[in-house]
Protein backbone atom coordinates (compact mmCIF):
# COMPACT_ATOMS: atom_id res chain seq x y z
CA UNK A 1 0.00 0.00 0.00
CA UNK A 2 1.07 3.61 -0.33
CA UNK A 3 0.26 5.80 2.60
CA UNK A 4 -0.65 9.49 1.99
CA UNK A 5 -0.57 12.03 4.71
CA UNK A 6 -1.88 15.10 4.58
CA UNK A 7 -2.02 18.03 7.09
CA UNK A 8 -5.48 18.20 7.53
CA UNK A 9 -8.56 15.86 7.16
CA UNK A 10 -10.00 18.17 4.74
CA UNK A 11 -6.99 18.04 2.33
CA UNK A 12 -7.07 13.93 2.80
CA UNK A 13 -10.43 13.74 1.37
CA UNK A 14 -9.66 15.64 -1.66
CA UNK A 15 -6.36 13.87 -2.51
CA UNK A 16 -8.14 10.69 -1.91
CA UNK A 17 -11.15 11.62 -4.19
CA UNK A 18 -8.53 12.24 -6.80
CA UNK A 19 -6.80 8.99 -6.05
CA UNK A 20 -9.95 6.99 -6.25
CA UNK A 21 -10.10 6.11 -2.43
CA UNK A 22 -13.33 5.63 -1.17
CA UNK A 23 -13.36 3.33 1.39
CA UNK A 24 -13.78 5.48 5.09
CA UNK A 25 -11.92 3.60 7.58
CA UNK A 26 -10.87 4.90 11.49
CA UNK A 27 -8.45 7.83 10.66
CA UNK A 28 -7.93 7.23 6.91
CA UNK A 29 -9.54 6.45 3.43
CA UNK A 30 -8.63 3.57 1.53
CA UNK A 31 -8.78 2.42 -2.03
CA UNK A 32 -6.93 1.79 -5.60
CA UNK A 33 -3.79 0.70 -3.59
CA UNK A 34 -3.87 3.84 -1.37
CA UNK A 35 -4.22 4.87 2.27
CA UNK A 36 -4.58 8.40 2.74
CA UNK A 37 -4.71 10.01 6.34
CA UNK A 38 -3.82 13.12 7.84
CA UNK A 39 -2.25 15.18 11.20
CA UNK A 40 -3.98 18.22 12.64
CA UNK A 41 -1.16 20.68 11.75
CA UNK A 42 1.43 19.90 14.62
CA UNK A 43 1.30 16.35 15.99
CA UNK A 44 4.47 16.40 16.96
CA UNK A 45 6.63 19.17 19.13
CA UNK A 46 10.25 19.56 20.90
CA UNK A 47 11.00 18.05 23.63
CA UNK A 48 10.04 20.33 27.01
CA UNK A 49 12.75 20.98 29.34
CA UNK A 50 11.69 18.17 31.91
CA UNK A 51 11.79 15.76 29.06
CA UNK A 52 15.30 15.92 29.57
CA UNK A 53 16.07 15.83 32.67
CA UNK A 54 14.42 16.57 35.89
CA UNK A 55 17.11 18.87 36.77
CA UNK A 56 15.08 21.24 34.64
CA UNK A 57 11.62 20.83 36.13
CA UNK A 58 11.69 23.67 38.31
CA UNK A 59 12.69 27.04 37.16
CA UNK A 60 16.21 27.51 38.43
CA UNK A 61 18.16 30.85 37.48
CA UNK A 62 21.33 29.32 37.98
CA UNK A 63 20.67 25.67 35.80
CA UNK A 64 20.65 27.83 32.78
CA UNK A 65 21.41 27.60 30.00
CA UNK A 66 18.86 24.78 29.18
CA UNK A 67 20.98 23.38 25.64
CA UNK A 68 20.16 19.78 25.04
CA UNK A 69 22.95 17.65 24.00
CA UNK A 70 20.25 16.27 21.26
CA UNK A 71 16.89 17.68 20.76
CA UNK A 72 14.02 15.23 20.98
CA UNK A 73 10.42 15.27 19.55
CA UNK A 74 7.38 14.25 21.44
CA UNK A 75 4.15 13.74 20.66
CA UNK A 76 1.14 17.13 22.00
CA UNK A 77 -0.27 15.23 24.84
CA UNK A 78 -4.39 15.52 23.52
CA UNK A 79 -6.40 12.28 23.02
CA UNK A 80 -7.56 13.25 19.70
CA UNK A 81 -4.06 13.61 18.56
CA UNK A 82 -2.47 10.38 20.13
CA UNK A 83 -5.36 8.46 18.98
CA UNK A 84 -4.75 9.42 15.07
CA UNK A 85 -1.15 9.02 15.68
CA UNK A 86 -1.52 5.55 16.73
CA UNK A 87 -3.17 4.82 13.22
CA UNK A 88 -0.71 6.43 11.17
CA UNK A 89 1.97 4.59 12.76
CA UNK A 90 0.34 1.69 12.00
CA UNK A 91 -0.10 2.60 8.69
CA UNK A 92 3.29 3.35 8.01
CA UNK A 93 4.80 0.73 9.59
CA UNK A 94 3.09 -1.51 7.10
CA UNK A 95 3.73 0.64 3.95
CA UNK A 96 5.67 0.43 0.63
CA UNK A 97 5.80 4.03 0.37
CA UNK A 98 5.00 6.94 1.37
CA UNK A 99 3.69 10.28 -0.18
CA UNK A 100 4.07 13.46 1.86
CA UNK A 101 1.50 15.32 1.22
CA UNK A 102 1.95 18.43 3.79
CA UNK A 103 1.66 22.14 2.90
CA UNK A 104 4.54 22.52 0.39
CA UNK A 105 6.45 25.09 2.56
CA UNK A 106 8.91 24.85 5.58
CA UNK A 107 6.24 24.32 8.38
CA UNK A 108 4.69 22.02 6.50
CA UNK A 109 8.06 20.03 5.89
CA UNK A 110 8.86 19.61 9.38
CA UNK A 111 5.01 19.02 10.41
CA UNK A 112 5.09 15.55 8.78
CA UNK A 113 8.67 14.83 8.61
CA UNK A 114 8.52 14.92 12.79
CA UNK A 115 5.70 12.64 12.54
CA UNK A 116 7.46 10.14 9.98
CA UNK A 117 10.23 9.88 12.23
CA UNK A 118 7.77 9.72 15.75
CA UNK A 119 6.28 6.57 13.78
CA UNK A 120 9.51 4.50 13.07
CA UNK A 121 8.58 5.01 9.11
CA UNK A 122 11.70 3.24 7.10
CA UNK A 123 9.87 2.65 3.26
CA UNK A 124 10.54 5.18 0.63
CA UNK A 125 9.10 8.51 0.70
CA UNK A 126 8.05 11.10 -2.12
CA UNK A 127 6.79 14.77 -1.70
CA UNK A 128 4.05 15.69 -3.61
CA UNK A 129 4.71 19.76 -3.82
CA UNK A 130 1.28 21.92 -5.15
CA UNK A 131 0.44 25.21 -5.31
CA UNK A 132 -3.60 24.55 -5.53
CA UNK A 133 -6.27 21.97 -4.18
CA UNK A 134 -8.33 21.66 -7.67
CA UNK A 135 -8.14 18.35 -9.17
CA UNK A 136 -5.61 18.75 -11.76
CA UNK A 137 -3.32 20.42 -9.72
CA UNK A 138 -3.74 17.11 -7.42
CA UNK A 139 -3.01 15.44 -10.84
CA UNK A 140 -0.10 17.18 -12.06
CA UNK A 141 1.14 16.73 -8.55
CA UNK A 142 1.08 13.30 -8.43
CA UNK A 143 2.55 12.75 -11.83
CA UNK A 144 5.68 14.64 -10.80
CA UNK A 145 6.42 12.93 -7.45
CA UNK A 146 9.51 14.25 -6.08
CA UNK A 147 12.29 12.34 -3.88
CA UNK A 148 12.10 13.42 -0.12
CA UNK A 149 16.14 14.36 -0.69
CA UNK A 150 15.31 17.10 -2.43
CA UNK A 151 13.38 18.96 0.20
CA UNK A 152 16.11 17.68 2.87
CA UNK A 153 17.56 21.53 3.25
CA UNK A 154 13.79 22.81 3.75
CA UNK A 155 13.50 20.72 6.53
CA UNK A 156 16.75 21.48 7.97
CA UNK A 157 16.17 25.09 7.81
CA UNK A 158 12.52 24.31 9.49
CA UNK A 159 14.39 22.72 11.76
CA UNK A 160 17.26 24.64 12.52
CA UNK A 161 14.19 27.42 12.78
CA UNK A 162 12.15 25.52 15.88
CA UNK A 163 15.53 24.02 17.44
CA UNK A 164 16.11 28.18 17.57
CA UNK A 165 13.31 29.40 18.70
CA UNK A 166 13.31 26.73 21.57
CA UNK A 167 16.67 27.74 23.09
CA UNK A 168 15.74 31.42 22.92
CA UNK A 169 12.56 31.28 24.36
CA UNK A 170 12.97 28.71 27.12
CA UNK A 171 16.05 30.30 28.25
CA UNK A 172 15.62 34.13 28.06
CA UNK A 173 11.96 33.76 29.27
CA UNK A 174 13.00 32.19 32.35
CA UNK A 175 16.23 33.97 33.12
CA UNK A 176 13.87 37.31 32.75
CA UNK A 177 11.31 35.92 34.64
CA UNK A 178 13.77 34.58 37.47
CA UNK A 179 15.86 37.61 37.60
CA UNK A 180 13.51 40.43 37.32
CA UNK A 181 10.18 39.22 37.30
CA UNK A 182 9.74 38.43 41.34
CA UNK A 183 7.84 35.29 40.27
CA UNK A 184 4.28 37.35 39.98
CA UNK A 185 4.23 37.13 36.55
CA UNK A 186 6.02 35.22 33.40
CA UNK A 187 8.54 37.16 31.41
CA UNK A 188 7.73 35.76 28.02
CA UNK A 189 10.66 36.59 25.25
CA UNK A 190 10.37 34.70 21.73
CA UNK A 191 12.83 35.43 18.88
CA UNK A 192 10.72 37.02 16.86
CA UNK A 193 8.11 38.17 19.18
CA UNK A 194 10.06 40.50 21.15
CA UNK A 195 11.81 42.83 18.43
CA UNK A 196 8.15 42.75 17.11
CA UNK A 197 6.67 44.48 20.52
CA UNK A 198 10.46 46.65 20.57
CA UNK A 199 8.98 48.03 17.32
CA UNK A 200 6.08 48.95 18.69
CA UNK A 201 7.10 50.24 22.11
CA UNK A 202 10.12 51.92 20.35
CA UNK A 203 7.41 53.82 17.96
CA UNK A 204 5.30 54.49 21.60
CA UNK A 205 8.23 56.31 23.13
CA UNK A 206 9.07 58.51 20.04
CA UNK A 207 5.12 59.90 19.70
CA UNK A 208 4.96 60.23 23.55
CA UNK A 209 8.62 62.22 23.57
CA UNK A 210 7.94 64.01 20.67
CA UNK A 211 8.07 67.83 21.20
CA UNK A 212 6.01 69.40 18.47
CA UNK A 213 8.00 72.91 16.16
CA UNK A 214 6.42 75.17 14.52
CA UNK A 215 7.29 76.22 10.99
CA UNK A 216 5.18 78.43 8.18
CA UNK A 217 4.64 77.92 5.02
CA UNK A 218 4.21 80.73 2.30
CA UNK A 219 1.39 79.82 -0.35
CA UNK A 220 0.03 81.88 -3.22
CA UNK A 221 -3.64 81.47 -4.59
CA UNK A 222 -3.49 82.32 -8.49
CA UNK A 223 -6.37 81.68 -10.56
CA UNK A 224 -8.05 78.77 -8.10
CA UNK A 225 -4.92 77.42 -7.75
CA UNK A 226 -2.45 77.07 -4.80
CA UNK A 227 1.34 77.64 -5.78
CA UNK A 228 4.02 76.85 -2.65
CA UNK A 229 6.51 78.88 -2.47
CA UNK A 230 10.12 76.35 -3.61
CA UNK A 231 11.82 77.83 -0.79
CA UNK A 232 9.90 75.93 1.20
CA UNK A 233 9.71 75.67 5.15
CA UNK A 234 10.50 78.85 7.19
CA UNK A 235 11.95 77.55 10.85
CA UNK A 236 10.90 81.64 12.16
CA UNK A 237 7.51 83.91 11.27
CA UNK A 238 9.66 86.76 10.78
CA UNK A 239 11.52 85.18 8.17
CA UNK A 240 7.97 84.39 6.68
CA UNK A 241 6.66 87.89 6.74
CA UNK A 242 9.38 89.27 5.17
CA UNK A 243 8.81 87.39 2.06
CA UNK A 244 5.21 87.57 2.60
CA UNK A 245 5.95 91.34 2.80
CA UNK A 246 8.01 91.12 -0.76
CA UNK A 247 5.07 88.93 -2.71
CA UNK A 248 2.25 91.34 -1.54
CA UNK A 249 3.67 93.98 -3.69
CA UNK A 250 3.15 92.38 -7.45
CA UNK A 251 1.59 90.72 -9.76
CA UNK A 252 2.39 86.51 -9.91
CA UNK A 253 3.94 85.87 -13.33
CA UNK A 254 3.89 82.74 -15.09
CA UNK A 255 7.49 81.55 -15.83
CA UNK A 256 7.34 78.02 -16.92
CA UNK A 257 4.33 74.93 -18.10
CA UNK A 258 6.10 71.28 -18.77
CA UNK A 259 3.75 68.44 -19.60
CA UNK A 260 5.52 64.94 -18.84
CA UNK A 261 3.95 62.01 -19.63
CA UNK A 262 4.36 58.38 -18.21
CA UNK A 263 3.45 55.08 -17.98
CA UNK A 264 1.44 53.49 -14.57
CA UNK A 265 1.63 49.95 -13.69
CA UNK A 266 -0.53 47.71 -12.53
CA UNK A 267 -0.68 47.03 -8.74
CA UNK A 268 1.84 43.61 -8.14
CA UNK A 269 -0.20 40.94 -7.34
CA UNK A 270 -0.47 39.53 -3.54
CA UNK A 271 1.89 37.65 -1.55
CA UNK A 272 0.28 37.09 1.99
CA UNK A 273 1.89 40.34 3.68
CA UNK A 274 0.43 42.44 0.74
CA UNK A 275 -2.91 40.81 0.77
CA UNK A 276 -3.09 41.12 4.95
CA UNK A 277 -2.13 44.51 4.95
CA UNK A 278 -4.39 44.94 2.33
CA UNK A 279 -7.14 43.81 4.16
CA UNK A 280 -6.05 45.34 6.85
CA UNK A 281 -6.49 48.87 5.36
CA UNK A 282 -9.75 48.51 3.67
CA UNK A 283 -11.73 46.18 5.31
CA UNK A 284 -9.98 46.64 9.01
CA UNK A 285 -9.15 42.92 9.03
CA UNK A 286 -6.48 41.54 11.40
CA UNK A 287 -3.41 39.55 10.00
CA UNK A 288 -4.54 36.53 11.02
CA UNK A 289 -8.20 36.88 9.83
CA UNK A 290 -6.55 37.89 6.63
CA UNK A 291 -4.77 34.40 6.83
CA UNK A 292 -7.53 32.06 7.90
CA UNK A 293 -9.79 33.75 4.60
CA UNK A 294 -7.31 33.18 2.63
CA UNK A 295 -6.29 29.42 4.20
CA UNK A 296 -10.23 28.57 4.00
CA UNK A 297 -9.99 29.67 0.25
CA UNK A 298 -7.19 27.73 -0.61
CA UNK A 299 -8.42 24.52 1.18
CA UNK A 300 -11.70 25.63 -0.65
CA UNK A 301 -10.03 25.44 -4.27
CA UNK A 302 -10.33 28.83 -5.21
CA UNK A 303 -7.08 30.35 -4.76
CA UNK A 304 -3.65 28.90 -4.88
CA UNK A 305 -1.63 28.28 -1.87
CA UNK A 306 -1.39 31.32 0.32
CA UNK A 307 1.93 31.71 2.37
CA UNK A 308 3.93 32.89 0.10
CA UNK A 309 6.41 35.90 0.39
CA UNK A 310 6.88 36.74 -3.80
CA UNK A 311 4.56 38.75 -6.12
CA UNK A 312 5.55 36.91 -9.13
CA UNK A 313 4.55 34.11 -10.95
CA UNK A 314 6.78 31.19 -12.16
CA UNK A 315 6.81 31.31 -16.76
CA UNK A 316 4.80 28.04 -16.75
CA UNK A 317 1.93 29.13 -15.09
CA UNK A 318 1.05 31.67 -18.21
CA UNK A 319 -0.17 28.77 -20.49
CA UNK A 320 -2.93 28.64 -17.77
CA UNK A 321 -3.82 32.30 -17.27
CA UNK A 322 -6.35 32.41 -19.88
CA UNK A 323 -8.33 29.39 -18.37
CA UNK A 324 -7.94 30.62 -15.40
CA UNK A 325 -9.83 34.17 -16.51
CA UNK A 326 -12.77 31.97 -17.84
CA UNK A 327 -13.27 30.45 -14.68
CA UNK A 328 -14.03 33.88 -13.24
CA UNK A 329 -17.35 34.56 -14.62
CA UNK A 330 -18.31 37.35 -12.16
CA UNK A 331 -16.23 38.85 -13.56
CA UNK A 332 -16.98 39.01 -17.69
CA UNK A 333 -17.95 42.68 -17.63
CA UNK A 334 -13.78 43.22 -16.90
CA UNK A 335 -12.86 40.37 -18.78
CA UNK A 336 -14.57 41.94 -22.42
CA UNK A 337 -11.41 43.89 -23.04
CA UNK A 338 -8.91 41.33 -23.00
CA UNK A 339 -11.40 38.83 -25.19
CA UNK A 340 -9.87 38.60 -28.50
CA UNK A 341 -6.70 39.55 -27.93
CA UNK A 342 -3.16 37.54 -27.16
CA UNK A 343 -2.88 37.91 -22.99
CA UNK A 344 0.21 40.07 -22.52
CA UNK A 345 3.16 38.57 -20.94
CA UNK A 346 5.06 41.04 -18.60
CA UNK A 347 8.17 40.46 -16.76
CA UNK A 348 6.62 42.24 -14.09
CA UNK A 349 3.89 39.55 -13.35
CA UNK A 350 6.21 36.80 -14.79
CA UNK A 351 9.37 35.90 -13.37
CA UNK A 352 10.20 32.22 -12.57
CA UNK A 353 13.58 33.94 -11.23
CA UNK A 354 11.81 35.73 -8.52
CA UNK A 355 9.84 32.61 -7.86
CA UNK A 356 11.19 29.69 -5.45
CA UNK A 357 8.57 27.60 -3.92
CA UNK A 358 5.27 29.25 -4.75
CA UNK A 359 4.09 31.50 -7.23
CA UNK A 360 2.08 35.01 -5.76
CA UNK A 361 -1.24 34.15 -4.48
CA UNK A 362 -3.73 33.91 -7.57
CA UNK A 363 -7.36 32.50 -8.72
CA UNK A 364 -7.33 28.86 -9.71
CA UNK A 365 -10.61 29.27 -11.44
CA UNK A 366 -12.74 27.64 -9.53
CA UNK A 367 -16.02 29.20 -9.35
CA UNK A 368 -16.35 30.59 -5.88
CA UNK A 369 -19.75 29.02 -3.85
CA UNK A 370 -21.11 29.62 -0.82
CA UNK A 371 -18.79 32.32 0.50
CA UNK A 372 -18.69 34.65 3.65
CA UNK A 373 -18.52 37.69 3.21
CA UNK A 374 -15.17 38.14 4.44
CA UNK A 375 -14.35 35.33 1.97
CA UNK A 376 -15.64 37.21 -1.06
CA UNK A 377 -14.16 40.80 0.17
CA UNK A 378 -10.56 38.60 -0.05
CA UNK A 379 -11.24 37.00 -3.04
CA UNK A 380 -12.55 40.14 -4.99
CA UNK A 381 -9.09 41.69 -4.14
CA UNK A 382 -7.09 38.81 -5.89
CA UNK A 383 -9.18 38.07 -8.62
CA UNK A 384 -9.02 41.92 -9.54
CA UNK A 385 -5.49 42.29 -8.93
CA UNK A 386 -5.06 39.11 -11.26
CA UNK A 387 -7.07 40.32 -13.87
CA UNK A 388 -5.64 44.18 -13.42
CA UNK A 389 -2.17 42.41 -14.53
CA UNK A 390 -3.27 41.61 -18.00
CA UNK A 391 -4.73 45.01 -18.76
CA UNK A 392 -2.76 47.95 -20.32
CA UNK A 393 -0.82 50.38 -18.61
CA UNK A 394 -2.24 53.26 -17.27
CA UNK A 395 -1.50 56.23 -18.98
CA UNK A 396 -0.64 60.06 -17.07
CA UNK A 397 0.41 63.08 -17.59
CA UNK A 398 1.95 65.42 -14.80
CA UNK A 399 2.08 69.06 -15.18
CA UNK A 400 4.09 71.16 -13.22
CA UNK A 401 3.59 74.91 -12.96
CA UNK A 402 6.01 77.77 -11.99
CA UNK A 403 5.74 80.97 -11.11
CA UNK A 404 7.29 84.07 -9.49
CA UNK A 405 6.50 86.84 -7.73
CA UNK A 406 9.22 89.45 -7.70
CA UNK A 407 12.33 86.89 -7.08
CA UNK A 408 10.31 84.33 -4.87
CA UNK A 409 9.44 80.97 -7.05
CA UNK A 410 6.19 79.15 -6.57
CA UNK A 411 5.62 75.98 -7.87
CA UNK A 412 2.74 73.72 -8.32
CA UNK A 413 2.19 70.33 -9.67
CA UNK A 414 -1.53 68.02 -10.65
CA UNK A 415 -1.40 64.82 -12.75
CA UNK A 416 -4.55 64.21 -15.07
CA UNK A 417 -4.77 60.21 -15.83
CA UNK A 418 -4.78 60.05 -19.64
CA UNK A 419 -6.10 56.49 -20.21
CA UNK A 420 -7.02 54.20 -17.40
CA UNK A 421 -5.93 51.28 -18.43
CA UNK A 422 -5.75 49.09 -15.18
CA UNK A 423 -7.04 51.11 -13.05
CA UNK A 424 -11.35 50.42 -14.73
CA UNK A 425 -10.94 46.88 -13.06
CA UNK A 426 -10.81 49.05 -9.48
CA UNK A 427 -13.16 51.36 -10.45
CA UNK A 428 -16.19 49.07 -11.76
CA UNK A 429 -17.95 48.11 -8.94
CA UNK A 430 -15.13 47.31 -6.92
CA UNK A 431 -13.02 46.97 -3.67
CA UNK A 432 -10.43 49.64 -5.24
CA UNK A 433 -6.63 49.45 -4.10
CA UNK A 434 -6.12 51.07 -1.14
CA UNK A 435 -2.97 52.54 -3.28
CA UNK A 436 -5.76 53.58 -5.90
CA UNK A 437 -7.61 55.61 -3.28
CA UNK A 438 -4.73 56.97 -2.12
CA UNK A 439 -3.81 58.39 -5.40
CA UNK A 440 -7.23 59.72 -6.08
CA UNK A 441 -6.89 62.26 -3.62
CA UNK A 442 -3.68 63.34 -4.79
CA UNK A 443 -4.92 63.82 -8.23
CA UNK A 444 -5.92 67.43 -9.25
CA UNK A 445 -6.02 68.45 -13.21
CA UNK A 446 -4.29 72.04 -13.56
CA UNK A 447 -6.28 74.99 -15.28
CA UNK A 448 -4.48 75.95 -18.86
CA UNK A 449 -1.57 78.42 -17.52
CA UNK A 450 0.19 79.99 -20.59
CA UNK A 451 4.15 81.19 -20.13
CA UNK A 452 4.42 85.12 -19.55
CA UNK A 453 0.54 85.34 -18.03
CA UNK A 454 0.56 87.63 -15.28
CA UNK A 455 -2.31 88.74 -12.98
CA UNK A 456 -3.37 88.97 -8.70
CA UNK A 457 -2.62 86.36 -6.48
CA UNK A 458 -3.21 86.35 -2.95
CA UNK A 459 -0.32 85.42 -0.86
CA UNK A 460 -0.74 83.71 2.65
CA UNK A 461 1.54 83.03 4.89
CA UNK A 462 0.49 79.83 6.84
CA UNK A 463 1.50 78.31 10.34
CA UNK A 464 2.08 74.70 10.85
CA UNK A 465 3.45 71.65 13.67
CA UNK A 466 5.68 69.02 12.71
CA UNK A 467 3.82 65.58 13.52
CA UNK A 468 4.73 63.13 15.52
CA UNK A 469 5.52 59.33 13.76
CA UNK A 470 2.12 57.72 13.75
CA UNK A 471 0.93 54.73 15.47
CA UNK A 472 1.80 51.43 13.74
CA UNK A 473 -1.33 49.84 12.63
CA UNK A 474 -1.18 46.10 11.97
CA UNK A 475 -0.77 46.71 8.32
CA UNK A 476 2.30 49.55 8.70
CA UNK A 477 3.60 46.54 11.71
CA UNK A 478 3.45 43.80 8.96
CA UNK A 479 5.62 46.27 6.45
CA UNK A 480 7.93 46.76 9.52
CA UNK A 481 8.33 42.96 10.35
CA UNK A 482 8.72 42.15 6.37
CA UNK A 483 11.82 45.01 6.25
CA UNK A 484 13.35 44.63 9.72
CA UNK A 485 12.12 47.69 10.76
CA UNK A 486 12.48 49.97 7.71
CA UNK A 487 9.71 51.42 6.59
CA UNK A 488 9.83 51.76 2.73
CA UNK A 489 7.03 52.66 0.04
CA UNK A 490 9.14 51.72 -2.94
CA UNK A 491 8.89 48.03 -3.92
CA UNK A 492 11.86 47.40 -5.59
CA UNK A 493 13.93 48.25 -2.70
CA UNK A 494 11.09 46.28 -0.46
CA UNK A 495 12.12 42.98 -2.57
CA UNK A 496 15.81 43.60 -1.51
CA UNK A 497 14.81 44.23 2.00
CA UNK A 498 12.46 41.47 2.69
CA UNK A 499 15.86 39.36 2.80
CA UNK A 500 16.09 40.80 6.25
CA UNK A 501 12.66 40.87 7.57
CA UNK A 502 11.88 39.00 10.82
CA UNK A 503 9.43 35.97 11.32
CA UNK A 504 7.92 34.47 8.04
CA UNK A 505 4.81 35.74 5.88
CA UNK A 506 3.06 32.70 7.49
CA UNK A 507 3.74 33.51 10.95
CA UNK A 508 3.87 37.00 11.31
CA UNK A 509 0.20 36.62 12.05
CA UNK A 510 0.60 34.73 14.79
CA UNK A 511 3.15 36.55 16.24
CA UNK A 512 1.10 39.16 16.28
CA UNK A 513 -1.92 37.41 18.14
CA UNK A 514 0.53 36.53 20.73
CA UNK A 515 1.27 39.30 21.87
CA UNK A 516 -2.26 40.63 22.21
CA UNK A 517 -2.99 37.08 24.21
CA UNK A 518 -0.01 37.92 26.62
CA UNK A 519 -1.17 41.35 26.94
CA UNK A 520 1.82 42.94 25.52
CA UNK A 521 -0.32 45.11 23.18
CA UNK A 522 -3.82 46.60 22.71
CA UNK A 523 -5.79 48.05 19.56
CA UNK A 524 -7.48 51.43 19.78
CA UNK A 525 -9.88 51.57 16.55
CA UNK A 526 -7.12 50.31 14.10
CA UNK A 527 -4.09 51.90 15.84
CA UNK A 528 -1.32 49.52 17.93
CA UNK A 529 -0.39 50.58 21.29
CA UNK A 530 1.82 48.57 23.94
CA UNK A 531 0.09 47.99 27.24
CA UNK A 532 2.59 49.08 30.61
CA UNK A 533 3.43 45.32 30.96
CA UNK A 534 4.88 45.63 27.26
CA UNK A 535 6.49 49.11 27.84
CA UNK A 536 8.18 47.60 30.91
CA UNK A 537 9.34 44.43 29.66
CA UNK A 538 11.10 46.24 26.73
CA UNK A 539 12.49 48.87 28.94
CA UNK A 540 13.56 45.50 31.10
CA UNK A 541 16.16 43.80 28.47
CA UNK A 542 18.95 45.62 27.83
CA UNK A 543 20.59 43.14 25.67
CA UNK A 544 20.21 44.31 22.30
CA UNK A 545 20.30 41.09 20.94
CA UNK A 546 17.15 40.35 21.79
CA UNK A 547 14.86 43.20 20.87
CA UNK A 548 16.53 44.28 17.57
CA UNK A 549 15.02 43.76 14.40
CA UNK A 550 17.89 43.90 12.20
CA UNK A 551 19.58 41.65 14.36
CA UNK A 552 16.69 38.76 13.91
CA UNK A 553 16.82 40.16 10.33
CA UNK A 554 20.27 38.49 10.33
CA UNK A 555 19.13 35.45 11.81
CA UNK A 556 16.59 35.22 8.86
CA UNK A 557 18.30 35.37 6.70
CA UNK A 558 20.49 32.72 7.53
CA UNK A 559 17.60 30.34 7.74
CA UNK A 560 16.88 31.01 4.18
CA UNK A 561 20.14 31.02 3.15
CA UNK A 562 20.10 27.38 5.53
CA UNK A 563 17.34 26.42 2.71
CA UNK A 564 20.08 27.44 -0.58
CA UNK A 565 22.75 25.34 0.86
CA UNK A 566 24.66 28.56 1.42
CA UNK A 567 24.79 28.26 5.19
CA UNK A 568 25.16 25.48 7.35
CA UNK A 569 22.21 24.63 10.10
CA UNK A 570 24.85 23.61 12.63
CA UNK A 571 26.34 26.61 12.51
CA UNK A 572 23.51 28.51 12.69
CA UNK A 573 22.49 26.89 16.24
CA UNK A 574 26.20 26.85 17.52
CA UNK A 575 26.27 30.90 17.69
CA UNK A 576 22.59 30.72 18.69
CA UNK A 577 24.20 29.17 21.62
CA UNK A 578 26.64 30.97 22.39
CA UNK A 579 24.32 33.59 22.25
CA UNK A 580 22.16 32.05 24.54
CA UNK A 581 25.44 31.30 27.20
CA UNK A 582 26.03 34.93 26.64
CA UNK A 583 23.28 36.66 27.60
CA UNK A 584 22.56 33.91 30.90
CA UNK A 585 25.87 35.18 31.79
CA UNK A 586 25.65 38.88 31.47
CA UNK A 587 21.74 39.06 33.41
CA UNK A 588 23.01 36.49 36.09
CA UNK A 589 25.46 39.26 36.91
CA UNK A 590 23.59 41.87 36.47
CA UNK A 591 23.35 44.13 39.75
CA UNK A 592 21.00 47.32 38.93
CA UNK A 593 17.93 45.79 40.56
CA UNK A 594 16.17 46.53 37.65
CA UNK A 595 12.26 44.79 38.37
CA UNK A 596 8.64 44.28 36.99
CA UNK A 597 6.65 45.89 38.79
CA UNK A 598 3.49 44.09 36.69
Amino acid sequence: MIVCIAEKPSVARDIAQVLGATAKRDGYIEGNGYQVTWTFGHLCTLKEPHDYTPQWKGWDIYKLPMIPPRFGIKLIENPTYIKQFKVIEQLMQNAEMIVNCGDAGQEGELIQRWVMQKAGAKCPVKRLWISSLTEEAIREGFNSLKDESEYQLLYEAGLARAIGDWLLGMNATRLYTLKYGLNRQVLSIGRVQTPTLALIVNRHLEIENFVPQAYWELKTVYRDTTFSATKGKFSSKEEGEEFLKTVQQEDFTVTDVTHKKGTEYAPRLFDLTSLQVECNKKFGYSAEDTLQTIQSLYEKKITTYPRVDTTYLSDDIFPKCAGILNGLTEYQHLLQPLRGKKLPKSKKVFDSSKVTDHHAIIPTGVQPQNLSDMERKVFDLVARRFIAAFYPDSKISTTTVLGKVGKVEFKVSGKQILEQGWRAVFAQGGTSSAEEGEEKEQEKTLPAFTVGESGPHAPQLQEKWTQPPKPYTEATLLRAMETAGKLVDDEELRDALKENGIGRPSTRAAIIATLFKREYIRKEKKNLHPTPTGIELIGLIKEELLKSAQLTGIWEKKLRQIEKKEYQAAQFLQELKDMVTGIVTTVRRDTSNRRSTY
